[in-house]
């Protein structure tokens, strides 16, 4: 079991600077991790391949030897490794801690003053629908890409979404439906000259939390390995495809538990996630949270105040107040293969592969790239 938490490396190779770097951000002097192919291509793809770590890719490279092939390495995601905060990054450019998208669920004021735990892929809380009473615009600010109009192909459904608008505002979005539309659209944009083609794809995250991370995760990967010969099949003389992830996996199964009475008697409130979870304490007893979480969990999770974990650096610099609230008191941040379960959040209690903490399955993600000369 790891010992310590691997921590991004904000600034450098990770993946709020991809973005930043495949635009020229650095001017003259290109980061070394930016895989070759994509150095001075006159076109990129970026394709984000929601779910697959570094791990897990040279672990099952005989199912997917075209991205085993590609040039590059492993970066780091963002912490938490989750889906919300890491797209984000990407998007923006931005760490966590300037973008303010600091987690799956997130607390907010409601109407009434009470707190709320806002679902962010969702945008919405227990209450209803948040698009309104929460505006993405507000909620973060940071415009993506730069505040470039560029192509994002994504799932159509998605379109109308919060989290959309809050990690891709202004940006022209494209939809699929299948994969082998993903690949028309990004021929199509291509063609018509676009010089930048964000492009995104969930299918190894959707099985490897309904199946876990065996055959049937091996099986999408093979599928992900030809879409992803299919999209290096499309590229024209002078683009790159870059392909990296939002972040890895880790097989819970059935280690999933509520934390103990003895801790919730402390908590009036969880947010977060199974492997980052934030426990809420009642005034005055964020010592007794800790306490009784090193005595229930010290020996399978990592135990960090707020204060801690914005000290340690983990979300890239200083809080705001604003975005400090959204936060907990306490995190319980997995280092076992386990996932804590909050009983308000019923569609996580059947995930059979997990992420959101900072082990090196899920923190380290491929950056490799492919280019048609």
């Amino acid at each position: 079991m790891q010992d310590e938490p691997v921590l991004p490396d904000y600034g450098e190779a990770c993946l709020s600077s991809v973005v930043p770097a495949l635009f020229g951000r650095f001017g003259a002097d290109v980061p070394s991790w930016l895989p070759a192919p994509a150095r001075g291509a006159r076109q990129v793809v970026l394709l984000v391949l929601d779910g697959l770590g570094w791990r897990q890719l040279q672990a099952d490279r005989a199912h997917a030897p075209t991205v085993a092939a590609g040039v590059g390495g492993s970066i780091t995601s963002v912490v938490p490794t989750t889906t919300a905060t890491a797209l984000t990054s990407i998007t923006t450019g931005r760490p966590p801690a300037e973008h303010g998208i600091v987690g799956y669920r997130v607390r907010v004021e409601g109407d009434a003053g009470a707190d709320e735990v806002m679902n962010v892929l969702r945008w919405q809380t227990c209450a209803g629908d948040m698009r309104r009473r929460r505006p993405a615009a507000a909620f973060q600010p940071t415009p993506p890409f730069g505040g470039l109009a560029v192509p994002a192909v994504t799932r159509t459904e998605f379109a109308s979404t919060g989290f959309t608008a809050a990690h891709l505002a202004g940006a022209r979005l494209v939809g699929w439906s299948v994969p082998s539309t993903l690949v028309v659209e990004v021929r199509r944009l291509l063609g018509q000259g676009e010089p930048f083609v964000y492009a995104y794809y969930d299918g190894l995250d959707k099985v490897a939390h309904e199946r876990g991370l065996g055959e049937y995760y091996a099986q999408e990967l093979r599928t992900v390995d030809r879409l992803v010969g299919d999209l290096v099949g499309v590229l024209p003389a002078g683009a790159a495809l870059v392909v990296t992830s939002d972040h890895g996996q880790v097989e819970v199964g059935t280690s999933a538990r509520l934390p103990g009475p003895e801790l919730l008697a402390s908590v009036q409130l969880l947010s977060g996630e199974g492997r980052f979870r934030w426990l809420h304490a009642r005034p005055g007893a964020t010592a007794d949270v800790v306490a009784a979480a090193e005595a229930a969990h010290g020996d399978e999770a990592w135990i960090r105040t707020r204060q801690q974990i914005i000290d340690d650096g983990w979300f890239g610099g200083p809080l705001t107040a604003e975005v400090a609230h959204r936060l907990g008191d306490v995190a319980l941040v997995a280092r076992a293969p386990v996932a804590f379960l909050d009983p308000a959040d019923t569609g996580e209690t059947r995930l059979l592969a997990r992420h959101g903490s900072l082990t090196a399955a899920e923190m380290y993600v491929p950056l490799v790239a492919w280019g048609n000369a």
